[in-house]
Formats: C-alpha cells, sequence, structure tokens
C-alpha cells in the first residue's frame, strides 16, 4: 500500500475523519496537501503531524462555501503541482432540523458545501488526473444519505447527491482510468456528533449492530483502501463504515 510520491488533497483537513485520513495518507509516503477554511487550525495540526514525524506538501486555507476561493485555491494548486493522484472530499456540514423549520440560507449553503464544492474539487481533479491518466477520488457521503434520517431531510439530501455524483462521475472517467468512489460513515465519534446528548446517542448506539460508535481512524482506513492501488479496479462503488447500523 506504498503511496510514495503521489500527490493528494484533502478537503475538511482539519476535522476528525479529513484529518485522520491526511494522517494515514501520509504514513504511506503520499504528499498530502492538508485544504481547511481555519488557517489557525491548520497551522496547529502542522505542528501535531510534525512532531509524529509526519510533513504535509502545503497548506490551503479557504471556505468551501466560497466558489471564488475554491477556485482561486485550486488553480493555484494544478500551477504549483501539476497533479493530482488522490482527491478525499472530506469537508462537509450537517444542520440537523425539522422539515417545516429548514430556512432559505440553510439550504443554500449547505448544498454549496456539501454538494456544489465536492463537484468543483472533482472537476479540478479530473483534470490533473488525465493527464497522467490514473487517479483515485474519494467523496465522503453518510448513511443518511443512504437511509435517511428524521429531522435530516436537509443533510439527507445533499449527502444522496454526493451518491449521484459520486456514480455519475465514476462512469465518465472510467475511461480515463480514474476512479471514483464514495464512503458512507455511521455514527462515528467527532465534534460532528460531540453535541448528541445522552439519550440520542444511547439510542443510535442501539440502532448498530456492533455496539459501538465507529472511529475517525476506521474511517480513514477505508479511504487508504481506496486510494491505493489495492482499489484499482474498484469504481462507482459507496463503501459503508458503519457497524452495521441500521439508520
Amino acid at each position: 500500500m506504498n503511496l510514495s510520491d503521489r500527490i493528494a488533497l484533502v478537503t475538511g483537513a482539519t476535522g476528525g475523519i479529513g484529518g485522520a485520513i491526511a494522517r494515514k495518507l501520509m504514513m504511506q509516503g503520499a504528499r498530502v496537501a492538508l485544504a481547511s477554511r481555519n488557517a489557525e487550525r491548520l497551522a496547529a495540526q502542522i505542528e501535531t503531524l510534525r512532531a509524529e514525524g509526519l510533513s504535509p506538501l502545503t497548506t490551503l486555507a479557504y471556505d468551501l462555501d466560497d466558489p471564488d476561493a475554491i477556485n482561486a485555491a485550486l488553480k493555484g494548486f494544478a500551477n504549483t503541482y501539476k497533479r493530482m493522484d488522490i482527491l478525499v472530499n472530506a469537508g462537509g456540514i450537517m444542520q440537523d432540523a425539522p422539515l417545516g423549520m429548514i430556512s432559505a440560507e440553510a439550504i443554500e449553503h449547505t448544498l454549496q458545501v456539501n454538494v456544489a464544492a465536492t463537484i468543483h474539487h472533482m472537476q479540478y481533479a479530473a483534470r490533473l488526473m488525465a493527464r497522467h491518466g490514473s487517479g483515485s477520488i474519494i467523496n465522503l457521503t453518510s448513511i443518511i444519505g443512504v437511509a435517511g434520517g428524521a429531522n435530516q431531510t436537509l443533510y439527507a439530501a445533499s449527502k444522496a447527491a454526493v451518491i449521484g455524483a459520486t456514480k455519475s462521475a465514476a462512469r465518465e472517467l472510467a475511461p480515463k482510468h480514474i476512479r471514483v468512489n464514495a464512503i458512507a460513515p455511521g455514527f462515528i465519534d467527532t465534534a460532528m456528533t460531540a453535541h448528541y446528548n445522552e439519550a440520542i446517542r444511547t439510542r443510535v448506539i442501539a440502532s448498530i449492530g456492533m455496539g459501538r460508535p465507529g472511529s475517525a481512524d476506521e474511517v480513514a482506513d477505508a479511504a487508504l483502501f481506496l486510494a491505493s492501488d489495492l482499489s484499482v479496479y474498484v469504481t462507482g462503488q459507496i463503501l459503508g463504515v458503519d457497524g452495521g447500523m441500521q439508520a
């Protein structure tokens, strides 16, 4: 699973799952660019990684809610590094709300961050990967995007859209030997789920066949498989990492 000399870009790299994926890729030799909207958190993450003997390729601070910032960052990346072998779209947001209380602003914001930004990144990655005739794009969706969830209509819609985009891009890019897959995590212990109260947490864990939450590292292991040559004939797949969860 040696990824030496492969260049990767990971969005949401200061989040629990994105950070774990970036670390796993670096541990296998990949040269990883860390992307996040928070420059201070990126700087702190670099210090942590360097203390572990890992050195990121670069950092990119931009907001997935800003299409112009995305384009500027990705153009700069392409001009500097000329290639991208691995793209991980791990950035995203979740805003739970009953159907009747979802605001127009929340809809626009969620769809931009979770869907439009994912597509923008795939566009740039596909151009760079096509130059070298190979590449792996990994999108983060969710079990909620597969099965739905009460009070999560907006989040489910955005993550279902990522699944559709993944499957369509996989068909389009397969002749260029660019693989496109997605990971659908279940209940993972990260900051995104930390706000759940004990009653909700207990109820959710009861729906998991393995009887426990997953970890960011377990999701990262799945991403490592999809990034490596171990999955060279795998494309258009949605890999559930959910411990047998019933959403």
